[in-house]
């Protein structure tokens, strides 16, 4: 996460990544009712000012006179095809939820956040690959004794993962068994790279095939486990190499050789479906990725692009998509944090941006960043300190709370299911934005996020038949039907 390097644009775009609103007690969630009366169309809301949080009601179809502001679906204009949404298992997330949660607390939470059919169904999911600034120490899979080279991987292990990060994942894709997994590394081992610390420098090319014999036997010994890792970015945010925390400056010529070269080679010989995906940065950048792209070799190993959100615009994804239109486009992270405290604008954020937002531009699945911190933002060592996770974890009591993020995601990932495809809504109309899918059995979801400090009324018109709706200043909803 490079917020070190944000400005005071960033900031004020990012104000909607915030606090919790002043406090209070987030009420419990119930699981998506069965529809059981005559309501043609489900309403589901959460308001700014915390009145209500996924409040359902039934909504008729009318025939009454159009309002002024209606938002047009129309089914026939199809786009991706959607993977999911979700967050990350950091160190720091998995530590707390296998550690500092009794059992029956852990599968609480575990059911609230990935169970399809009573909680969010979160199916999209990313993992770092050895430490990041949320781990409570700096390590890699390979650490050889004294700094040695070890190109043989002689002390390659993933034992480290086996404390808390592969039992989480384990049983959180027990839950939800759809899940899709991509797995992004903050550095590589010390002794591969110009530092000879996890800390800043790039890959020694010498290294190159040690670097992607890594990630195989990375990817092999959570096969082993029973965890396929269908995705890869090669390096978290490769433009940035922080000074306190795991990072690596990887340019796109650095890239495009060791993925044409290397890594898109060895899966192959290995047998190995993984994805590769390129870039996992800021929107601020879209020629990095094109550079990376414009290599022959490489492109045709490349899967799709990863996008972060903490400079530039979202419309950097389509830039790149429309350049490269057999190519994906994920979403992989987004943080929360204490720098705003209004509930209301960061739900509006992470509704606007992070899902209608990323989805418009293409994005197939949305991550955002830690799915669980302590109420200190933590642990981490290095990097964001006053950082937020979907949910909040006490470690003394092992209770949580249900942040911000919890439900901006919750009206996405609890309606817009795997397969579901992204429709063409009306959207940017009077500030109301919009996203509209038809899942897998044929239902139409539609989010629709109220980014003014006014209540709006407006029509929601599909198929030649339309429903009125009001919703409240700075409030989501998603509306269901057939």
């Amino acid at each position: 996460m490079t917020t070190g390097r944000l400005g005071v644009a960033a900031l004020v775009a990012l104000a909607a990544c915030g606090g919790n609103g002043g406090g209070g007690t987030t009420p419990t969630v119930p699981p998506v009712p069965v529809d059981t009366t005559t309501a043609q169309v489900r309403a589901f809301v959460t308001t700014g000012n915390r009145t209500k949080f996924l409040d359902s009601a039934g909504v008729r179809f009318t025939t009454a006179a159009a309002p002024e502001l209606v938002i047009n679906v129309d089914t026939s204009r199809t786009y991706q095809t959607m993977v999911g949404f979700g967050a990350a298992f950091t160190d720091a997330s998995t530590w707390l939820i296998q550690t500092k949660m009794r059992a029956d607390q852990r599968q609480g939470l575990l059911n609230d956040l990935f169970s399809p059919t009573s909680g969010l169904g979160l199916s999209f999911m990313r993992m770092t690959m050895g430490s990041s600034d949320f781990s409570r120490e700096h390590w890699s899979y390979d650490d050889a004794p004294g700094g040695a080279d070890d190109p043989s991987m002689t002390h390659f292990s993933i034992q480290r993962d086996r404390e808390a990060m592969l039992p989480v994942i384990q049983q959180s894709r027990a839950i939800n068994p759809q899940m899709m997994l991509v797995a992004s590394p903050w550095s590589a081992p010390a002794w591969m790279k110009t530092t000879r610390s996890m800390i800043k420098g790039h890959l020694r090319p010498e290294a190159y095939p040690a670097h992607a014999n890594y990630f195989i036997r990375f990817l092999k010994a959570y096969q082993a486990e029973g965890v396929t890792v269908q995705a890869l970015t090669i390096q978290n945010e490769p433009h940035f190499e922080p000074d306190n925390y795991p990072g690596m400056r990887m340019d796109p010529p650095e890239r495009a050789a060791f993925i044409g070269g290397h890594l898109g080679p060895a899966l192959q010989r290995e047998g190995l479906n993984t994805l590769i995906w390129d870039w996992d940065h800021n929107w601020d950048e879209p020629n990095s990725p094109l550079g990376t792209l414009s290599d022959a070799t490489a492109r045709g190993y490349i899967d799709g692009v990863a996008w972060h959100c903490y400079g530039g615009d979202v419309s950097a994804q389509s830039t790149v998509r429309n350049a490269h239109p057999d190519k994906d486009v994920f979403f992989t992270e987004c943080s929360g944090g204490q720098w705003a405290t209004n509930f209301g604008e960061n739900l509006v954020y992470f509704s606007r941006t992070l899902i209608v937002g990323t989805t418009r531009n293409w994005a197939r699945g949305v991550a955002f960043w830690n799915l669980a911190l302590d109420p200190q933002g933590g642990p981490h060592l290095g990097g964001c300190g006053n950082c937020r996770g979907v949910v909040t974890i006490d470690p003394v009591s092992g209770g949580y709370v249900r942040n911000e993020e919890y439900f901006a995601l919750a009206h996405a990932s609890r309606f817009v299911r795997p397969g579901a495809v992204r429709v063409e809504s009306g959207s940017g109309l009077s500030g109301m934005e919009s996203a509209a899918f038809v899942n897998p059995d044929g239902r139409k979801a539609l989010l629709v996020v109220n980014t003014t400090t006014q209540e709006r009324t407006y029509g929601v018109r599909q198929g030649g038949r339309m429903f009125t709706h009001t919703l409240p200043a700075q409030s989501v909803a998603t509306f269901t039907w057939r």
